[in-house]
């Protein structure tokens, strides 16, 4: 019955309504099915088109939302009329979700399959997927992280580049008046702050790379030892007018950077000694151009060419690490700067850092979309408005878990108790903390009422054993009537909590 959940929450988070009054009366039914079997079993149109079919066993979603026989051509027909009334249904969305406040983007990449999507373009991709052509898209979350709209682009876009057509949608079509944009330091800098958001009128907040760091403190905006008894300061630089930095210091971020700076220290080494032992072999590269040649490749595999000192002659070359560098490049261990245009009498520095620590909450939307969650990727659709159809459909089903992960929280591993988690947080640059309720559920894998704590698809899994029978008698079988298991106490739970009564389906 899990199916018949996803179906429920859509009704109850009133998304049936937004998505329109079509002539067609038949797809509006058709797109909950879409959106609900994206969230249960993800999988090809035929293969959803056999799952809804009345005599299978393994959903009663069809018979519920009365569909009778479906056919795959008729759920692609739902997909393009969704795919149409996309920017109607973002801009009801953004109604409800979107204040005049906070806003989370973030970009991330998915390969297709075939070469025929005018979308499709070799670029960097974030699935680790080598030779395969992509899209790109941009997901907008509202501040809690509740996704609320999202933009495809072709595959080679670069993130800041997706930033106009965002604000087009904040400013043009959700006409929201003020708008604080939260992105990466790839996504929002300074020539997209220059050229779009202050022309836009919108605030953000971000971050700045290294080198800007490294700069601020060469020119004395801020010491190093300010943060001798404290873990965040705010300060202002000439190179940055009219904006505000808060500078954070976080020990443990400090800890990992000189693991891993020491690890691929190590690695390089190892690397230019075993070429070293080549060229002294005499299976290794000859004259001088040659050996630079290969020393540049090898000590740049770990990105850390400047943080050694290298002689290369005709016969061979030394190395060596470089201290000096090493001790520069290490002095800034654990720092990150946020940069915004808030002013402080809105938003304090506590709330710029916890805004852009809220970035974390975009990434999970992008996870449950690519994973086992929604199976947003591999692509195979060829026409660029089926493949933005079908991003948006994800997105939608995106949407309806997060309404069902904040209802069914006391039976997840997630943590329902925020406020207390904030109170055990030390500071906000610090790590986030897990409320005392979270950490006993976490250790006793079960709940305050005792029973066994779930993760959202292993708790679907157990309500979709909760049966809708078609009964008749041997007295007479031409009379049939509808009998619903008997819910579990966990399954009974489940629905208190996601507000739907089984016998009323």
């Amino acid at each position: 019955m899990s199916q018949e959940d996803d179906s429920a929450t859509i009704r109850a988070i009133g998304l049936d309504r937004l998505l329109g009054k079509p002539i067609d009366k038949r797809l509006v039914p058709l797109a909950i099915a879409l959106i609900a079997s994206r969230l249960i079993s993800p999988a090809s149109k035929l293969a959803t088109a056999r799952e809804l079919a009345a005599d299978t066993a393994g959903s009663s979603l069809g018979r519920l939302l009365e569909l009778g026989a479906v056919e795959e051509s008729e759920l692609y027909r739902a997909l393009d009329w969704l795919g149409a009334r996309q920017a109607a249904i973002e801009t009801a969305l953004a109604r409800r979700h979107l204040k005049d406040g906070a806003l989370l983007y973030d970009v991330s990449s998915s390969w297709l399959e075939g070469r025929c999507c005018e979308l499709a373009r070799f670029g960097y991709s974030r699935d680790g997927k080598k030779g395969k052509l992509q899209i790109v898209y941009g997901l907008l979350c509202a501040a809690d992280g509740c996704p609320v709209a999202v933009e495809v682009f072709e595959g080679n876009t670069a993130d800041p580049m997706t930033l106009s057509t965002q604000i087009d949608k904040l400013k043009e079509r959700f006409g929201l008046s003020r708008v604080v944009l939260v992105g990466d330091r790839g996504m929002i800098t300074s020539a997209r702050i220059r050229d779009e958001l202050k022309p836009a009128g919108l605030d953000w907040i971000t971050a700045l790379r290294a080198p800007q760091i490294r700069a601020l403190l060469d020119t004395g905006a801020f010491q190093l030892s300010l943060f001798d008894e404290r873990d965040l300061a705010e300060i202002t630089a000439p190179e940055f007018p009219g904006e505000r930095l808060v500078v954070c210091k976080n020990p443990l971020l400090a800890e990992e950077r000189a693991r891993k700076r020491e690890e691929l220290l190590r690695a390089t080494e190892a690397a230019l000694t075993k070429l070293a032992d080549q060229i002294a072999r005499g299976t290794g590269p000859r004259g001088t151009d040659r050996i630079a040649r290969a020393v540049g490749r090898t000590e740049n595999r770990y990105k850390l060419a400047k943080l050694f000192d290298i002689t290369v002659s005709e016969y061979g070359f030394t190395f060596a690490r470089s201290p000096l560098r090493i001790a520069q490049e290490a002095r800034l261990d654990g720092f990150y700067v946020i940069r915004t245009s808030v002013e402080d009498k809105a938003l304090a520095a506590e709330s710029v850092v916890g805004a852009y620590k809220s970035l974390a909450r975009v990434e999970r939307a992008f996870r449950s979309l690519k994973t086992v969650d929604l199976h947003l990727r591999p692509i195979h659709h060829w026409l660029a408005s089926r493949v933005r159809a079908h991003v948006f459909l994800c997105m939608l089903a995106c949407h309806v878990e997060w309404h069902m992960r904040e209802c069914l929280k006391p039976m997840l591993f997630d943590d329902d108790d925020p406020t207390a988690a904030a109170r055990e947080r030390a500071s906000i640059v610090a790590p986030a903390q897990s409320s005392p309720a979270a950490l006993r559920k976490r250790s006793s894998k079960l709940t305050a009422n005792g029973g066994p704590v779930h993760s959202f698809h292993s708790l679907l899994r157990d309500l979709a054993t909760c049966t809708i029978n078609a009964v008749t008698t041997t007295l007479n079988q031409a009379y049939s009537f509808t009998l619903v298991a008997t819910p579990t106490p966990i399954q009974a739970q489940a629905f208190t909590l996601l507000d739907v009564d089984p016998t009323k389906l």
